[in-house]
């Protein structure tokens, strides 16, 4: 590879990519629906890269390429397994079960993935709830937590998480993070439960009665997915590239076959999310290899430097932008500063603002991570009445921001 950095203007691929990622569902919702127009894309833009690369730096590009087959692989292993699992049931809607919900959620989601976990939950949720008028807040405290803050504590939990794996952040790392996950969930959690007692309270009486009326004992189907899920999470602990790659895909083979098919389909199970992810992930995997470069190379120039800065940066960036890339793109500039090695060439305590900016903050918009959309839509198809993209913004605002800068000061 050349020693000198990328030309400045080779970053605009990524830039282009980031805001196709952000912009795409707002403004060209339909068009940008197709996984096959969103490969479109990701191939106008990676392509001149890889291009570039195959000249400049083979071996950055072997190196993206693997890394981005383990990342998809293992989403896919993941998404694949919890598609085979189904809660079925219908609770009494109380405060104390919808908070029970969540606080499930926020532990699942580091086990299973946030994606994995929300799948999962999120229509026993809404059946328990469908009785109920009052239903958008749990949606949304059930993104912030289910969908992203809950999946801080392993690599399984969060992409930019396992991104950070496979860039040699030992597996075990983020369960030093179990003191802001327990804050920031169970402050959330108890946020929650005061709003929604006082929705609850104000129910209307024919809602409360048919909830009432209306009870099914809560049933797990296709229990043989718990043992492939504990067997993605060994294969990811013991073994290297390529052999857990292969595992997982094995496991997710054995999910496919040992599951019977009417749980997949009572889940609505199709390929097309985990296609939409690999259709993204592999433009932004191309597009990044100049811009972590250059991060690298300008690292100082940036003014971010103490693990608060990197905490907001990062977060800031993640709720707008995809938070995968951007957790790799502060990780070089981390590494770019010249600070005491501890982890990946970075400080425990820059590593943990980057860490928890990328993940807590993906819950600030719908854009911030991948289930923020997908819990979206299932409400909607539920008839849930959800807020707009910047009136679940307010929520969020008014919700996390606080909560964030109580993290930032305890923690950072």
């Amino acid at each position: 590879m050349s020693a000198d950095p990328p030309p400045v203007w080779t970053v605009l691929f990524f830039v282009g990519m980031l805001l196709a990622v952000a912009l795409g569902p707002l403004v060209a919702h339909h068009w940008w629906e197709s996984n096959r127009n969103r490969l479109l894309v990701s191939l106008a833009l990676g392509l001149p890269v890889a291009a570039l690369y195959a000249w400049r730096g083979p071996a950055a590009l072997a190196h993206a390429a693997e890394e981005y087959a383990a990342f998809v692989i293992l989403l896919a292993g993941l998404y694949t397994v919890a598609g085979g699992l189904r809660l079925e049931g219908d609770l009494a809607a109380t405060p104390a079960t919808n908070t029970a919900f969540l606080a499930v959620g926020s532990v699942l989601a580091s086990v299973i993935g946030t994606t994995g976990a929300a799948m999962v939950l999120i229509r026993p949720l809404l059946a328990t709830n469908a009785e109920r008028t009052r239903v958008a807040h749990t949606v949304i405290v059930f993104i912030f937590l289910v969908g992203n803050c809950g999946g801080m504590l392993t690599p399984l939990g969060d992409p930019p998480l396992f991104l950070g794996y496979l860039r040699g952040v030992p597996f075990a790392w983020t369960l030093s993070l179990w003191r802001p996950w327990l804050v920031v969930v169970g402050s959330l959690l108890a946020v929650y439960w005061l709003w929604d007692r006082w929705h609850w309270q104000h129910e209307p009486e024919a809602a409360a009665l048919a909830d009432r009326q209306r009870i099914e004992p809560l049933r797990l189907r296709g229990h043989v997915n718990l043992g492939w899920l504990g067997g993605i999470v060994v294969v990811v602990l013991l073994l290297p590239s390529p052999w857990r790659e292969a595992a997982i895909v094995a496991l997710g083979g054995l999910s496919l076959t040992t599951t019977p098919a009417g749980i997949r389909q009572a889940n609505r199970f199709t390929a097309a999310p985990m296609l939409e992810v690999a259709a993204i992930f592999l433009g932004l995997f191309l597009t990044m290899i100049p811009a972590l470069e250059l991060l690298r190379a300008h690292s100082t120039a940036l003014g971010v430097r103490t693990p608060a800065h990197f905490f907001w940066a990062t977060g800031i960036l993640s709720a707008f932008l995809d938070n995968a890339p951007t957790y790799l793109a502060f990780l070089a500039i981390g590494q770019g500063l010249g600070l005491a090695d501890e982890v990946v060439g970075v400080p425990h305590a820059v590593l943990a603002g980057i860490s928890l900016g990328a993940v807590c903050f993906g819950a600030n918009t719908y854009v911030g991570n991948a289930p923020n959309f997908m819990v979206r839509a299932i409400a909607v198809e539920a008839k849930v009445a959800m807020p707009s993209f910047f009136g679940y913004m307010i929520y969020s605002t008014l919700i996390l921001v606080p909560l964030y800068a109580a993290v930032a000061w305890l923690f950072l």
